[in-house]
């Protein structure tokens, strides 16, 4: 009886085990080695239904890009059966969801992905957000391209299993519960949190190393094999060291995965570099053929900005953001602290840890507003980050790296100048993680009244006067706080640019490359003996045209003093061959100076406090 009543028990609780997994997990397969026609298989086994009907969504819009790019629009095929392999019936309502009836005999859903980086010239899908299926190669699974959710079941447990080719190796900073290496089990408590970790699948080519308790992963793919996890690691490993320094005691995740892909170039490969943050780890797209040294420039930049995103908005975000409706979305109105801060952080860490001077920090500032100019300086920054998603609004998103670094510079000074130089912007960071964290978003609306309880009655009404307000900032103003004054400067410039927007090149009805006729040309173009209306079709041995053009002045600025280049033109009609030394243009522009010595003490504090 004993045993019987044992058995029985163990039963129940299976029993129970198995309904409550029905009834609270939602469990995804994904099949990288059975690819057909450049498409992967995705199975999505859901929970139990209540209701006849339900709807499954693929996001329209995620977190970091603020775009509507419908990734729906790449799954085909959906389908939905139940237990005895029964379709049931299933209708599209729009680009991204599907809504399926009888939900309630539900037992799992299947579609095809296609890849976005294939296909860039159809859409306007951000590369380093979007998806790669190259067979037996590479896999960038950001994973609001893979899967989705149903209606009113994204808060629910996610089991993502990967079915992939031994012989590539998934980097991410989601933990592989499963020991075989062409099987790989992931567990999210919920949707949003799985959606938050890409995974790229390639020939295994990493390292890792701990930064205070962090551990930090580098993986690379690289197609010819020219740049290695082991080549960048050094300089990306001073940089993050640097970053966690300047942190402190700032340490909201355990491991930070950084995803390299390195393209082409080709028409039919990815082409839209930079990166999207995610909150333990980022994945980047840029050019394989960029020198190594400016890949690690590059990298310093966009990869630093990226990190800094554990502190905002990880750890400091609205409900907006940690409720994120992937298809109906509730923008939040503090983008100029998401990115924005962000942002200055990735350029003030620079100076503070000697990476770079204080010349260079301020000729990054004065860039800064100078572009910032371009945009309405009367807009209001609050009212902008709440609608970004529309006009006029969405055509000002760039703004937020500009402006918004520049308010989270102003807050900086203040602090500096009402503390006398004790606190700053890191330090009121540092607080807000404290009283949020990363599971306790505030409202929106409060946290102005929340900042200003933190800092100081300054700081309030600087936020009420020029980031909720339409007054233009006087950023003189804030410089003569710490002993800085606007000056003239001279920096290195681009070789095919004018001040960094002007083009000296377009392109004719051949696609090719025609340095335009008529204007004063640049000393590089003088030196090599460029003249206006010269076509040119390579560069240093590599053809250029429209499809690559971006490459070409994204190498240029990679390029230094009496490096040897050749440029092959077409001039009246023929081919010819020009050789020398590069001869960098400089450009001078509005710049600011360090002048007053009686502010050297508080200029400290905010320079390298």
């Amino acid at each position: 009886m004993r045993k019987f009543t044992g058995m029985l028990a163990l039963a129940l609780t299976l029993s129970t085990a198995a309904f409550a997994q029905k009834a609270k997990d939602i469990k995804v397969a994904i099949d990288l080695k059975d690819v057909k026609d450049d498409k992967v298989m995705v199975t999505v086994t859901p929970p139990a239904f209540d209701t006849e009907t339900t709807t499954f969504f693929i996001p329209k819009i995620v977190p970091g890009t603020y775009s509507e790019d419908n990734y729906g629009k790449y799954i085909e095929n959906f389908k939905a059966y139940d237990s005895k392999g029964k379709e049931l019936t299933v209708a599209k309502a729009d680009d991204n969801s599907w809504t399926i009836q009888g939900a309630k005999k539900l037992a799992k859903v299947t579609y095809l992905v296609n890849d976005t980086y294939d296909i860039e010239g159809t859409h306007e899908i951000f590369s380093p957000a979007g998806t790669n299926i190259k067979a037996n190669e590479n896999f960038v699974l950001n994973i609001h391209g893979f899967i989705g959710y149903f209606a009113d079941k994204g808060e629910l447990p996610y089991q993502l299993t990967v079915t992939h080719p031994a012989t590539l190796w998934g980097a991410t900073s989601l933990v592989d519960t499963n020991a075989s290496n062409e099987v790989d089990v992931f567990n999210s408590p919920r949707y949003p949190d799985l959606v938050d970790h890409p995974i790229m699948y390639s020939k295994p080519d990493y390292t890792t190393f701990t930064v205070d308790g962090m551990e930090i992963l580098i993986a690379v793919y690289s197609p010819t094999g020219a740049v290695t996890a082991k080549a960048i690691t050094p300089e990306m490993e001073k940089m993050m060291r640097a970053q966690k320094k300047f942190l402190g005691p700032i340490n909201s995740t355990k491991k930070y995965s950084v995803l390299l892909y390195l393209t082409d170039g080709s028409g039919t490969d990815a082409h839209g570099y930079g990166a999207l943050e995610h909150t333990t780890s980022t994945t980047v797209v840029m050019p394989e053929a960029m020198p190594m040294e400016q890949l690690e420039s590059t990298l310093k930049d966009v990869v630093s900005h990226e990190f800094f995103h554990i502190v905002t908005p990880l750890s400091v975000h609205s409900k907006e953001i940690h409720f994120f409706n992937y298809n109906t979305p509730k923008m939040s109105e503090h983008l100029w602290m998401y990115e924005g801060v962000t942002e200055y952080f990735a350029n003030l860490f620079q100076v503070n840890q000697g990476l770079i001077t204080e010349d260079d920090f301020f000729t990054r500032i004065a860039e800064k507003i100078a572009q910032s100019k371009n945009f309405d300086d009367t807009m209001n920054f609050t009212n902008m980050s709440k609608n970004i998603l529309q006009k006029p609004y969405k055509d000002a998103y760039y703004n937020v790296y500009l402006k918004g670094a520049l308010i989270a510079m102003c807050i900086d000074i203040q602090m500096r100048e009402s503390s006398n130089g004790e606190r700053g912007i890191l330090s009121l960071m540092r607080d807000l993680s404290k009283v949020y964290g990363s599971s306790k978003p505030f409202n929106d609306a409060d946290l102005f009244a929340k900042i200003t309880e933190l800092t100081y009655p300054e700081v309030g009404k600087f936020l009420q006067t020029y980031v909720a307000g339409t007054t233009p900032i006087n950023y003189d103003d804030y410089f003569a706080k710490v002993g800085v004054t606007k000056t003239m400067v001279k920096k290195p410039g681009i070789p095919f640019l004018k001040n960094m927007e002007t083009p000296y090149i377009t392109v004719n009805a051949a696609k090719e490359i025609v340095v335009i006729p008529n204007i004063e040309l640049n000393d590089f173009m003088n030196t090599l003996g460029i003249k206006g209306g010269d076509v040119i079709l390579a560069v240093n041995d590599k053809p250029y045209n429209l499809d690559n053009i971006y490459d070409m002045i994204e190498i240029s600025m990679g390029w230094k003093d009496g490096d040897p280049i050749n440029v092959k033109i077409k001039r009246d009609g023929k081919e010819q061959v020009l050789k020398g030394a590069v001869k960098m243009p400089m450009e001078e522009m509005e710049g600011y100076h360090a002048t007053d010595a009686s502010k050297a003490k508080i200029r400290e504090a905010w320079l390298k406090g």
